[in-house]
């Protein structure tokens, strides 16, 4: 546990980091790979970090850094609601990535989170978001109704008043045109848009 501060400094108010990350930063001490997993198995099996997905780790106790695990990636549907204070009710992390990984609900910390694949030609409409000491990529309002009609979910009334309420509806017409034309036809459905 030699290089144990360093790395606490380093890493510690970081949403997440990799064993790159890692090996990067040690570089320069000279330490071998097997010095470096041994490192790592010792601080997950103390509890001092957490294994979000495979040589992805993090110092805190949040369920919102378990989307670093999938870069590139934001928090859609009702976790983005949720986000927006759009939706009372306590949702687990929703995770959107394009990239090839498997879809469903997955653990961290004795927490639920769930990871949808998204096609890459429909991951974009996302901002980044301040949430405690970092920061989070969330999709907007108008992304958010269209992954809604994208991934088929249902939608309470009272959560798509609350986005028709905030949407740009010229962004909306421009992402549209991004969108396959079952999607285009639900999202103008439920926007109520001619």
């Amino acid at each position: 546990m030699k290089y144990l501060s360093e790395v606490r400094e380093k890493f510690g108010s970081l949403p997440a980091f990799t064993i790159s990350d890692l090996q990067v930063f040690l570089g320069t001490k000279k330490i071998s790979k097997n010095y470096l997993y041994l490192l790592i198995h010792n601080l997950v099996k103390s509890g001092e970090i957490k294994k979000i997905s495979r040589g992805v780790y993090t110092f805190l106790d949040e369920s919102e850094t378990v989307g670093f695990g999938f870069t590139p990636f934001y928090y859609g549907l009702q976790e983005a609601l949720s986000l927006k204070n759009l939706w009372e009710q306590e949702t687990n992390p929703i995770v959107l990535t394009p990239r090839k990984v498997r879809s469903g609900v997955r653990q961290f910390e004795g927490s639920n989170f769930v990871v949808r694949r998204i096609a890459r030609k429909m991951f974009f409409g996302f901002t980044t978001m301040r949430y405690k000491d970092f920061w989070i990529p969330v999709s907007d309002n108008e992304k958010t109704l269209i992954d809604f009609a994208y991934f088929n979910e249902p939608l309470s009334n009272e959560a798509l008043a609350g986005l028709r309420k905030n949407l740009d509806r010229k962004k909306l017409l421009e992402y549209l045109k991004r969108c396959p034309e079952i999607t285009r036809r639900k999202v103008k459905k439920l926007a109520k848009l001619g």
